[in-house]
């Protein structure tokens, strides 16, 4: 026994990934070309795994803002936010933030990562209780460990599931966050968000959204389901993160309780790390702005997004619940989805590979950009239709070879 044992197991699912040439995990971008272009193991090949759903991160209004900030204030502040990490841009950019969800207060952190673990482990103490949807984000989940509160899990988007959960509780719902996510970040689904506030309230839970995926890509305004169901006066706590459709790094709560402001002195992942670099901070309030003002980002980005939804379920693969820029596929076994991974790469199309332990599914995980044009869904479709073509071929070999086995 060692320290490393128990890496054993992680490491031969890593030799094995790695056996068929370019590994999937890891992989290196030598050049990047366009929010959708990229030259991957000496080949130019579609970004179609990145979570750049509107395009942001070749902007050049964005660029020209994190170049002015970098030349105005340096690389970075060197400090945490309680310390001297905080300049008048971070400032501005939560009162932005704020304005654009209409809440009285936003905190906005260095990633997406520290926003869960900062908001849900101050929020839910000693004395408190943490509901989670089984489905949740890894932040979720370690924001969960770190809290020292009970912590609970109801069924994957499961508004009567989590109705029983908190019913067996008592007063002490009262007591209780209730934690689900917007868009879910492997499947693509949305969380039944009205019928889960419906038990949140009927119980006097309090509710966090994680919007994170949702940001950008859904309501008038961008700012996720919440606002596309109208129901974004209702919910308690919302987090996101701008390494997606904001394009940049970073992460945020706003809530319509003045109260946040408090947690500010007891966040952990707040207090104890260095605040955003200025260029980051400048390149994300110009992309938030663009993001509220450009609706038709949005309106391509789901053209694109149905368009590929409904052409991969059409060839017989299993795409996830509805449409989505998240366009999963799930696939029998991790060898088959590792080919269906070297063949799409070989057709000049990146997506991710996930595999366990990595999540609880084999699946390939395209994920749709408003930047991507026709002529880009139409070689997507092409790559994963000599996927669907090989699945099928080796579907007749294995039927046959069972017909040909002795009795």
């Amino acid at each position: 026994m060692s320290l490393f044992s128990k890496f054993e197991a992680l490491a031969a699912v890593g030799a094995e990934l790695a056996q068929h040439g370019t590994s999937p995990v890891g992989v290196p971008m030598r050049r990047v070309l366009s929010p959708t272009r990229a030259e991957v193991d000496g080949r130019e090949v579609i970004l179609a795994g990145t979570n750049n759903y509107l395009g942001m991160t070749m902007d050049r209004e964005c660029i020209e803002a994190g170049h002015k900030a970098l030349e105005m204030e340096g690389t970075g502040t060197t400090g945490s936010r309680m310390a001297n990490g905080t300049y008048d841009s971070h400032l501005a950019l939560e009162r932005e933030i704020a304005d654009l969800y209409g809440m009285p207060h936003a905190i906005v952190f260095t990633t997406g990562y520290q926003a869960n673990l900062g908001t849900i482990a101050t929020l839910a103490g000693p004395d408190d209780i943490l509901i989670i949807d089984a489905d949740s984000h890894a932040s979720i989940y370690d924001a969960a460990k770190l809290s020292a509160a009970r912590v609970f899990r109801f069924r994957h988007n499961d508004a009567e599931n989590l109705d029983k959960r908190l019913g067996r509780l008592g007063d002490e719902a009262q007591q209780c966050l209730v934690v689900v996510e917007g868009i879910y970040s492997m499947l693509g689904d949305q969380a039944p968000l009205g019928e889960i506030l419906d038990v949140t309230k009927k119980h006097g839970a309090a509710l966090l959204v994680d919007e994170a995926h949702s940001l950008g890509v859904m309501g008038h305004r961008g700012c996720g389901l919440a606002e596309e169901l109208g129901l974004l006066d209702q919910v308690d706590f919302i987090t996101g993160t701008f390494s997606k459709s904001v394009g940049t790094v970073g992460g945020f709560c706003v809530s319509p309780h003045p109260e946040l402001a408090w947690l500010r002195n007891a966040m952990r992942a707040y207090i104890f790390t260095a605040s955003a670099s200025p260029a980051n901070i400048a390149s994300s309030r110009v992309a938030l702005r663009k993001l509220r003002d450009e609706t038709e980002r949005r309106d391509r980005l789901w053209a694109n997004a149905r368009r590929l939804y409904k052409a991969l379920g059409d060839m017989g693969l299993r795409v996830g619940p509805q449409p989505s820029p998240i366009v999963a596929v799930m696939m029998e076994s991790r060898e088959d989805t590792l080919n269906a991974w070297h063949t799409l790469l070989d057709n000049g199309v990146y997506v991710n590979l996930v595999v366990p332990p990595a999540a609880n599914l084999n699946l390939l995980r395209c994920s749709v950009s408003a930047a991507h044009t026709p002529e880009d869904i139409d070689q997507i479709i092409a790559a994963y239709e000599i996927v669907a073509a090989n699945l099928e071929a080796a579907r007749e070999v294995g039927t046959a070879d069972q017909a040909c086995a002795p009795r």
